[in-house]
């Protein structure tokens, strides 16, 4: 017999034109992986959690070669700042500012994220 996952009743939220709108639980993410996620306005952002716990996302698109495939990246850390590495061409993009580490002149959309409860409803 397989289990469910246990939830935690806790959901990712990210500022969306400055409304807090969920993406997920907490649950759903792995630490050290990410998942897309649509946002109403039909874009794609990438969310991850750290290894220390943290939520964080960014744009999906990899802004050198056009592909939706920032989730996929792999995470790491360059001078104590998380970042992904696009898993097609390597360069890196900071979590918090969406910044290339690799290209100053390129960036994605960083969101703000926070960790909140559970929306109220049905029993």
């Amino acid at each position: 017999m397989t289990m469910a996952p246990e939830r935690t009743d806790v959901r990712v939220e990210l500022l969306v034109d400055q409304k807090w709108f969920a993406v997920c639980e907490l649950t759903d993410l792995v630490p050290g992986r990410g998942v897309a996620a649509l946002l109403p306005d039909g874009t794609q952002v990438a969310v991850f959690q750290d290894r220390a716990g943290r939520a964080h996302a960014i744009g999906n698109r990899d802004p050198f070669t056009g592909a939706y495939v920032l989730s996929r990246g792999l995470l790491g850390t360059a001078g104590g700042r998380p970042f992904v590495a696009s898993p097609l061409l390597k360069q890196r993009f900071d979590l918090e500012t969406g910044r290339c580490l690799d290209d100053e002149t390129v960036s994605v959309t960083a969101y703000a994220t926070r960790l909140g409860s559970p929306a109220p409803g049905p029993v």
